[in-house]
């Protein structure tokens, strides 16, 4: 079943093309990964999965109801003013969840990600990797049935990318949204999913998509396994020549 997808789907600006045509179908409880350099389009195809952006040609196919989709983007964007807490449950306020109700699935969230204790914490108090694992609660306060990231870890240290990277799966398994990723990151990309695309420098279009064997969540050492290894190289030489190209 697909959940979300761009069906022969171009975006013009005035400076020009920016995306397509491109083909993308995501299903349900799916973790796909797009890769591309920088302006070839990526996060513009995440905002059509999102509905903040209407394609010039073509068709985004979104099939979650209202309040199904969630997006997390490169900076936690959250409030300053409010706590952890009252910035995870926002988006439940915003829907009209009782404020009772919204605080208790807000620390169920906090909980999820590792922030118990945290609840009336600030966001000038959090360090970058809290800060993100908010606004991660955040997005999954509403149980989403599709769940776009931009670029999330990275203004983080390698150490904090890993460790949240596992924590994205241990939250995916728990209730199998279907994922799309946006990422810089080869090793990371083929870490977090089941299928990793290529995009082409811009305007992207699909360069290449690769199936990645193995488990998920990810066991230890997966990142040694001859099968992750041998995706990376294949991976990062479509990346090559779609660069090139």
């Amino acid at each position: 079943m697909t959940v979300a997808g761009l069906r022969n789907v171009e975006v013009d600006y005035a400076r020009g093309r920016a995306l397509g045509p491109v083909d993308l179908a995501v299903g349900a409880g799916e973790i796909v990964a797009l890769v591309g350099p920088s302006g070839c389009g990526k996060s513009t195809a995440l905002r059509l999965l999102a509905g903040l952006e209407a394609p010039s040609r073509g068709e985004v196919v979104r099939t979650p109801g209202r309040g199904e989709t969630a997006v997390v983007f490169q900076a936690p964007t959250l409030a300053p003013w409010l706590s952890a807490r009252a910035n995870a449950a926002l988006p439940l306020e915003l829907a009209g969840v009782p404020a009772a109700e919204a605080r208790r699935r807000a620390d169920q969230a906090l909980a999820r990600v590792g922030l118990s204790g945290a609840e009336a914490a600030r966001p000038a108090q959090l360090s970058g990797g809290m800060a993100m694992r908010v606004s991660l609660a955040r997005a999954l306060t509403t149980d989403p049935k599709l769940l776009l990231l931009d670029e999330p870890f990275a203004a983080l240290d390698e150490i904090t990318r890993r460790a949240l990277a596992d924590d994205v799966l241990a939250l995916w398994a728990a209730t199998k949204p279907a994922i799309v990723f946006v990422t810089h990151n080869v090793e990371e990309a083929v870490y977090m999913a089941a299928r990793v695309v290529v995009m082409s420098r811009g305007p992207g279009r699909v360069a290449g998509v690769f199936p990645v064997e193995g488990p998920l969540p990810r066991p230890p050492g997966f990142r040694t396994d001859a099968r992750f290894r041998r995706t990376v190289e294949q991976v990062s030489a479509a990346l090559a020549e779609g660069i090139a190209a």
